[in-house]
């Protein structure tokens, strides 16, 4: 969201809002892979991906990157960007730290600090660990950002925001280790609110003071929805910037100024290499699902990012898992970093959800879906998400299932923006809807009250075909 007209940060910088950029609806070409969500990422016009894997000029005219460009500086990602030498740049010192502890906060007990922390299985580590806002208004935040919490009816902070809130109000990179789902877009957006509020008004052609940087563009789209709940009371401006969408919508607003900006890596790197914005204002960097975005090869892509940013920044990491390459990353851009985690380091199944696996042979499972289809038919609110590992197969179930009776959705890397849109809307909406995805949807999708999730096939993480 932005505005094209704001005046002093007293409340007068109201303006006219703009929407987010329309869809566009191209042609693709060669054979993309599902966990390229961002289409920046395919390059050239033999469709090869930028980390080597195959991909097509994805779902939305023209691939991310320009076709001369294909072979520009070996085809690295951001190798049109030259490396910031900071050393020798006179930096504008900033506040970062605004965190007061409330009264009650510290009244409390190390013991009762403890308590809490076992209670909810939160562990940190680190030098000097604030501890938790148990309650919001212990949090210290402004009027409107407490009337907005209520309006949104939360009962009080989830574990990760507890203990999250205190350490980003006062300034210190951290590492936040919990399972989607936990409220850590809240962990961070607030924050980053009270950050810009207290940074000097930002200009016309100026980028923006805070970044987040998100893997797919359904959990970026997640984010700005956040980020516009809480920040439009105080005319702090947003945009959301990815593949698969038009450039021009997105690159105006960016030239607008928008305060946040969520991206996916690929396509910022484009409007970074075309001097279409920068991150010279940038003080507070968020990297939400930073295992995934590794994961899906937007290493080089973070790395070239970072680079245009001023090392004295403050930053956010947020994980669902701990890898090695996920702590190597903290261990070289974040400095004297808190950690928290909450519950386990690793994925595991959540106990509080009955799992049923039925293994069957292959051709036996378009009969046992419809049955369970049919058995489940009779129960109110049966919103289904139905898991396959490839586009066609996608395709195949949602066909089966809407020539039995039923009302299927598919979502898939071939599926446009406006179609993405239109069907995570429906999916939403209904209480008996039917999702049949990749893994596009696996993350991102925001809190659903789910009756029904089938995985129809074995997943694995390496690059062999599964069978099944």
């Amino acid at each position: 969201m932005y505005d094209d007209r704001r005046g002093g940060r007293g409340g007068g910088r109201g303006g006219m809002r703009g929407g987010r950029g329309g869809t566009s609806r191209g042609g693709r070409g060669g054979r993309s892979d599902d966990r390229s969500h961002d289409r920046s990422r395919s390059v050239g016009s033999r469709g090869r991906g930028r980390d080597g894997r195959d991909g097509g000029r994805g779902f939305g005219g023209r691939g991310g990157r320009d076709d001369f460009r294909g072979n520009f500086k070996n085809d690295q990602p951001g190798g049109g960007l030259r490396k910031i030498r900071w050393d020798s740049v006179q930096l504008t010192p900033f506040q970062k730290n605004f965190y007061v502890p409330h009264s009650n906060v510290q009244n409390r007990s190390p013991a009762e600090v403890e308590a809490y922390r076992s209670q909810h299985q939160i562990t940190v580590r680190g030098r000097d660990v604030p501890a938790p806002s148990i309650y919001f208004e212990e949090g210290g935040f402004p009027d409107y950002a407490m009337k907005e919490i209520l309006k949104q009816g939360f009962p009080n902070p989830t574990p990760i925001q507890a203990q999250g809130w205190p350490i980003a109000l006062s300034g210190r990179d951290m590492v936040g280790i919990a399972q989607t789902g936990s409220g850590k877009t809240l962990a961070y957006i607030l924050p980053a609110i009270v950050h810009i509020i207290n940074q000097p008004r930002l200009l016309r052609d100026e980028g923006p003071i805070v970044l987040v940087l998100a893997p797919t563009r359904e959990l970026a789209q997640q984010i700005q929805q956040v980020a516009t709940d809480f920040g439009q009371s105080v005319q702090v401006r947003n945009t959301c910037v990815f593949g698969g969408a038009p450039k021009g919508p997105q690159g105006r607003c960016l030239e607008r100024g928008v305060e946040i900006v969520i991206a996916t890596p690929g396509r910022l790197i484009d409007f970074l290499e075309k001097d279409t914005t920068n991150l010279k204002r940038c003080t507070y960097l968020v990297l939400d699902e930073a295992d995934r975005m590794l994961d899906m090869g937007f290493e080089p892509q973070i790395r070239k990012i970072i680079e245009q940013i001023r090392p004295d920044r403050q930053v956010l990491m947020w994980s669902a898992t701990w890898p090695k390459e996920v702590k190597n990353l903290a261990e070289e851009f974040l400095h004297d970093y808190i950690q928290i985690n909450i519950g386990s380091l690793s994925l595991s199944a959540n106990h509080n959800i009955l799992q049923i696996v039925d293994v069957c042979e292959e051709w036996e499972k378009n009969d046992k879906l419809i049955t369970l289809l049919t058995e489940i038919s009779s129960v109110e609110e049966t919103k289904t998400i139905i898991f396959a590992e490839t586009k066609r197969k996608v395709d195949d179930i949602t066909k089966a299932i809407n020539r039995a009776g039923w009302n299927a959705l598919a979502i898939h890397g071939d599926k446009n923006q406006m179609d993405r849109d239109y069907v995570l809307n429906q999916f939403r909406q209904y209480p008996e809807g039917i999702l049949v995805a990749t893994d596009v949807a696996a993350r991102g999708l925001g809190k659903l009250q789910l009756y029904l999730l089938i995985p129809c096939e074995t997943f694995q993480t390496n690059t062999t075909e599964q069978s099944s």
